[in-house]
């Protein structure tokens, strides 16, 4: 990615679908001997929990799939996995959440499959490369990734600096984009019940 220029960078971020919400994310500027890992060693310097978490996750979803095709039976057995599967979401999320460093820790303004904007109290020098991880209460996941900093822009008293990914896996960026969509389902339709409240 450093081969692209910073208009190029930005045009990327833009291109993938993003929404304005606010969830944990720790941040980690890397020190000038880091280096930052491509796709093919990236699990290596993943902790542990966010490996789990998604070798979890595609396990699940292989394991229902193949019930859609047993009919009615398979009804009360899919609900009975349902469950248990939410047991196992909501396990890994308090594993996930002991990965969050509050040192380390901001809030996002905008995510998306691109990347993050983060509010911070600092500025950060664009061209920055930072270890990523990124809590998705709703989705009881988090994502471990590396970004680097394309815009840090002064909004009143704090700073709002947005990373494009520069390195992340495939399924964790679906996932993004995924949570995006959801979060902005459920954004229009709490929308739409608050306008029909105050037409009532």
């Amino acid at each position: 990615m450093s081969e692209l220029s910073l208009e190029q960078k930005k045009a990327q971020f833009d291109e993938y679908f993003s929404i304005a919400h606010s969830i944990n994310a720790n941040v980690r500027p890397l020190g000038a001997n880091e280096k930052v890992p491509d796709e093919e060693n990236l699990e290596e310097s993943m902790p542990y929990a966010f490996r789990i978490a998604s070798e979890m996750a595609a396990l699940e979803a292989q394991a229902i799939r193949p019930l859609r095709n047993l009919g009615d039976h398979a009804e009360t057995l899919a609900e009975y996995l349902n469950h248990q599967s939410r047991k196992i979401d909501l396990m890994m999320s308090f594993v996930l959440h002991q990965q969050d460093e509050p040192e380390y820790r901001f809030k996002t303004v905008k995510l998306g499959g691109g990347g993050v904007i983060i509010e911070s109290s600092d500025p950060l020098e664009v061209g920055t490369h930072a270890e990523l991880k990124l809590f998705l209460d709703a989705e009881a996941a988090a994502i471990f990734c590396f970004g680097e900093v394309i815009t840090c822009e002064q909004v009143e008293d704090s700073y709002h600096i947005a990373f494009i990914f520069n390195t992340i896996r495939e399924q964790d960026q679906e996932l993004l984009v995924r949570a995006s969509l959801h979060i902005q389902t459920q954004q229009l339709r709490k929308r739409a019940k608050e306008k029909k409240a105050g037409s009532e």
